[in-house]
């Protein structure tokens, strides 16, 4: 069977719909990767049971039926089988628009539940101790270099911006790694971010954030020439930092801070959001602040501030 497999570079619905994620709607380089593999595993399932190629336009909704029932037995989560799908069901309706199929085999299609989930984040004291971390660490190394030997703090410097970026503007991993020095307006605390979609908007920046931001650029001696990306790879490069970067780091502040090394950079996000409405912010400025195209993504975020308010009822309510 093997002789069957083909790349999805070489089918040229699947070429073509790859190109319009990237050109025309502007996914992330994780959201096309997570796409493109969606359309190779069911590719080569379909060829394992058909003994041919799929025909995008001519396959039914019992094909895909029957696809969800062997995913269904390979003890997936029920988020890996609706993210599989969601990837599916986007290059149909993009089959659609281009007039191959007439509509989707996909469309009503019933996928498993997805359980809901509140969103993990950090206490205000924890997200504290954390931007804290790497700072700590770069006075722990020092003093565990041999004879008082000078340690290299720009690095450090820089992870004390990011996370402090993050936090106080909410952004995504990949929104913070691609900031460019153009979109920072220290003055006026604003940030000019480019979010899922290519789409813009403006965020507020903290003071914590934008000193922290000074004092790195002051170390590295950043050249703050437009185009250039905000953070660094290294010292002595012009090269962004790349995602992994910072979550390996992450890890190693997330330990010296007590707290989970699991925990990813995106649960910075969710605890600025969390904070925010603790703090009284209305849902719809947290909508704008994170970017979310829809309030619906954005209302996870009430139920997590409706259990602290639950606690706080039952601890002090005379009859809760």
């Amino acid at each position: 069977m093997s002789e069957l497999r083909v790349l999805t570079e070489d089918d040229p619905h699947a070429k073509a719909f790859l190109r319009h994620l990237a050109v025309d709607r502007g996914a992330s380089d994780y959201t096309r990767r997570n796409y493109e593999q969606a359309l190779r595993e069911f590719s080569e399932w379909y060829q394992e049971v058909r003994q041919r190629l799929p025909v995008w336009a001519t396959l039914s909704r019992d094909d895909f039926r029957l696809y969800l029932r062997w995913l269904g037995r390979k003890d997936l989560s029920r988020a890996s089988v609706q993210l599989r799908f969601s990837g599916l069901r986007t290059f149909y309706r993009f089959l659609t628009r281009e007039g191959v199929v007439d509509e989707s085999p996909i469309r009503s299609l019933s996928m498993p539940l997805q359980p809901k989930r509140l969103p993990r984040f950090l206490t205000e004291p924890q997200a504290n101790d954390l931007l804290a971390g790497p700072m700590r660490e770069f006075q722990r190394v020092c003093g565990a270099s041999e004879g008082g030997k000078a340690v290299e703090n720009s690095d450090f410097r820089r992870d004390a911006a990011m996370l402090e970026v993050i936090y106080s503007a909410g952004l995504r991993i990949s929104e913070v790694c691609g900031l460019r020095v153009e979109e920072v307006d220290l003055t006026e605390r604003l940030l000019r971010v480019r979010g899922k979609g290519k789409k813009e908007r403006q965020v507020p920046l903290g003071r914590p954030a934008v000193a922290k931001l000074e004092e790195y650029w002051s170390e590295v001696v950043h050249p703050r020439t437009a185009g250039l990306p905000v953070f660094l790879a290294g010292k002595n490069t012009l090269h962004a930092v790349a995602p992994l970067t910072l979550q390996t780091r992450l890890k190693q502040y997330l330990s010296i801070a007590g707290l989970d090394p699991e925990i990813t950079p995106h649960k910075l996000r969710h605890s600025f959001a969390t904070h925010l409405l603790n703090r009284g912010a209305d849902l719809r400025s947290v909508q704008e602040l994170l970017g979310h195209a829809h309030l619906k993504t954005t209302e996870v975020y009430t139920h997590v501030s409706m259990e602290r308010l639950k606690k706080v009822y039952d601890s002090a309510h005379p009859r809760a």
